[in-house]
């Protein structure tokens, strides 16, 4: 499998001076997806803004990991009553 798109777990840990088992964590809140190719894991690319933002709560602002679940559970939640606003916003306008 080619892992152009991917970033190792370790090299995450040792950039962000996290232990891998915090990546771990996260990937079973289901709030991450690890794969693991050949006894490596790895974490997509397109993954890294989500995980920067878990790092900076988790660091930052000393949120545990339940609290982050909820944090991000609350914001996709937000993020899925504001696309149905903005798609029964544009069916009103074909009524006015």
């Amino acid at each position: 499998m080619i892992t152009d798109n991917l970033i190792t777990v370790h090299s995450l840990a040792t950039q962000y001076k996290l232990e891998t088992s915090f990546f771990y964590t996260v990937n079973d809140l289901g709030l991450i997806s690890i794969k693991h190719i050949e006894e490596t894991a790895y974490i997509e690319q397109n993954a890294i803004s989500e995980v920067e933002k878990i790092i900076r709560m988790y660091q930052d602002l000393d949120v545990n990991f339940e609290g982050i679940d909820v944090v991000f559970n609350l914001l996709h939640k937000i993020e899925m009553l504001q696309e149905e606003l903005l798609s029964v916003k544009n069916r009103l306008r074909l009524y006015e």
